[in-house]
């Protein structure tokens, strides 16, 4: 049995190209199989111990396990197979050409993994920040490539210079679109505006930040439809942001009844109603107590503020809404009007 096996390796060992070539097409793919395995349950791990989402991380490390398990195949049938001289220095450089390529893949998607993680709000999906993403990217990605050249003993100083020189004839004929980039940039590097924000705009536009890329910033708005900003506007413009310092806000709903009304009966019944709302309508802020504040004397009416607490500014609608609604049964129920404004004539 002993000798039977001897027999085997020493044909494998030994063997002709076509016998090399199925053992190095086999170490690959067994390579692969197990290296995916063993990071899918490494991943699962970190996702577990960590706040990461395991979509993302797997997103982050895509491709890395199939290039390790190449490299490894590559490292076994050299060192195990008695392969020539010419053609185990083409594998020497190929293992070298793959180690960089693996280098600067991983390199690349650990930043934009990273990116997408910071830089991402708190939603189910991943925001998209492909302005910075493909930035590094692309800057990581060139590193690689001109490493990999000089490695395989091409000079890359003359690249270098033709790279400078078309760099600079790029940029003057470019101006708006890489003002348009660093704008965009310098947006989100400064996190004035995350993805997933809620924004409004001087112009009157609002609606989710859900992308930033090279040239513009898409909003979506609450009507579902999608407005194309240039970044050098977003930069330039005055916007408000009603996702920081924190998502929840405020909100005043104007209310009048007549002035035969006990305003402290109309007081507590209303703080009473808007507690009601909040707790049980989604979007509202349950910890917030909710309160009445008598602002002027109208026409008609004793006019007054009723203060809630919304977890997000879309929750208003729905708020109000529920809000008004309720508060119209209860002052019918309670015998408080709200006198109708007449039209003069």
């Amino acid at each position: 049995m002993v000798e039977f096996f001897m027999e085997i390796e020493n044909r494998i060992v030994n063997g002709g190209f076509k016998t090399h070539l199925v053992i190095f097409i086999i170490c690959l793919v067994v390579g692969s199989i197990i290296l995916q395995w063993v990071f899918s349950k490494i991943l699962k791990i970190i996702a577990q111990k960590t706040n990461i989402s395991y979509s993302l991380l797997q997103q982050t490390f895509k491709g890395i396990p199939t290039l390790l398990g190449i490299l490894i195949g590559i490292y076994v049938a050299m060192e195990v197979l008695a392969i020539p001289p010419g053609p185990k220095l083409f594998l020497q450089h190929l293992f070298h050409s793959i180690v960089i390529m693996t280098l600067t893949l991983m390199v690349a998607h650990l930043a934009s993994g990273y990116l997408k993680h910071k830089l991402g709000q708190k939603s189910e999906q991943f925001a998209s920040t492909s302005i910075l993403v493909t930035t590094i990217d692309l800057a990581v990605y060139a590193i690689g490539i001109l490493v990999l050249l000089e490695s395989l003993g091409v000079s890359i100083s003359p690249l270098i210079t033709a790279l400078g020189v078309g760099g600079l004839a790029t940029a003057l004929a470019l101006q708006d679109t890489l003002a348009n980039l660093f704008s965009g940039i310098n947006t989100l590097v400064s996190k004035q505006i995350k993805m997933g924000d809620f924004v409004k705009l001087s112009t009157g536009e609002e609606g989710h930040v859900i992308d930033m890329n090279w040239r513009n910033t898409t909003i979506k708005t609450p009507t579902e439809n999608m407005v194309v900003v240039p970044n050098q506007k977003i930069a330039s413009s005055i916007i408000t942001n009603y996702a920081q310092p924190f998502a929840e806000c405020s909100i005043s709903i104007p209310i009048g009844v007549s002035y035969e009304s006990d305003l402290d009966h109309v007081e507590k019944v209303t703080a009473a109603v808007a507690k009601e709302v909040l707790e049980e309508t989604k979007g509202g802020a349950t910890g917030f107590e909710p309160f009445v504040r008598y602002c002027s004397f109208g026409e008609y009416s004793i006019n007054f503020n009723v203060i809630l607490r919304v977890k997000t500014v879309t929750d208003q609608h729905l708020i109000r809404h529920q809000f008004i609604k309720r508060i119209y049964a209860r002052y019918l129920q309670e015998g408080i009007v709200i006198p109708i404004q007449r039209k003069e004539y």
